[in-house]
């Protein structure tokens, strides 16, 4: 008991209070663009992107794309991109993701009235790794755990698709994964929702287009949330996922 008391003095309390107002530390989050110009003819940060997330004319950065790699801001000769450690990220539109001067934070979540109403007390989402590489898997699993503990907001992550409400995709959506994610949203009872967790999830980046993936699922049914990130912090899913809900902290 001794020993339990010494390492709670040493290490504090870990518990996150307030999800939306947490900053942490070390964290590459949100890309800023800054209002300097570029300089003529320079697209230096544009052939450092592997992903293809930034576009010029004007600069602007997809966060649907974006790995978070931090390639860009030192190509930059202008000092023009830099990232700061905001989670809130997530969008309910792949276009709200896009981020630039005049935008220079994702569009803020529309409150599903309809979401709100059905699952506003009690949602149950059952995860789906889709070809992925385990990172967003190890971030979905840690929403669970004592720091982030999004079961206190009647959320939580099931092992059947038929105790679930909605759809957690994480990885780009291999072929060899396509129809187990039929089958999974299959198995799962009306009303049902997806939420598309991570770059390979939005986009395919850095796989798009390649032979190996099947994404036409995400064209038969549109994600209600879209969780940027390579992979996404934790906070970034619940703060998108209480916006959506419009549960208060």
């Amino acid at each position: 008991m001794f020993k339990s008391i010494a390492v709670r003095r040493s290490q504090g309390s870990q518990f996150i209070p307030d999800p939306r107002r947490a900053e942490p530390q070390g964290f590459r989050g949100r890309p800023v663009v800054g209002v300097a110009p570029c300089q003529a003819g320079c697209d230096a940060c544009i052939a450092a992107c592997t992903t293809r997330a930034i576009q010029a004319g004007p600069l602007r950065i997809d966060l649907g794309r974006c790995i978070q790699c931090g390639d860009c801001a030192p190509a930059c000769p202008a000092d023009k991109l830099s990232f700061s450690n905001d989670v809130k990220l997530a969008a309910t539109d792949p276009a709200g993701l896009v981020i630039g001067v005049d935008r220079p934070a994702p569009d803020p979540i529309k409150v599903s009235a309809a979401l709100r109403s059905r699952f506003g007390r009690s949602l149950k989402l059952r995860s789906v790794s889709a070809g992925g590489c385990n990172g967003c898997e190890l971030e979905v699993n840690a929403l669970t755990n004592v720091n982030f503990d999004i079961g206190r907001y009647g959320i939580d992550i099931v092992a059947s698709p038929r105790h679930a409400d909605g759809l957690v995709l994480t990885g780009p959506i291999s072929r060899n994964m396509a129809d187990a994610l039929q089958l999974c949203w299959d198995g799962m009872p009306e009303p049902k929702l997806v939420i598309a967790v991570g770059a390979c999830a939005i986009s395919g980046s850095p796989f798009e287009g390649s032979e190996a993936l099947d994404r036409g699922f995400l064209e038969r049914f549109k994600p209600s949330l879209y969780v940027p990130g390579c992979p996404p912090h934790p906070l970034t899913f619940i703060c998108g996922i209480l916006d959506l809900l419009g549960i208060p902290s």
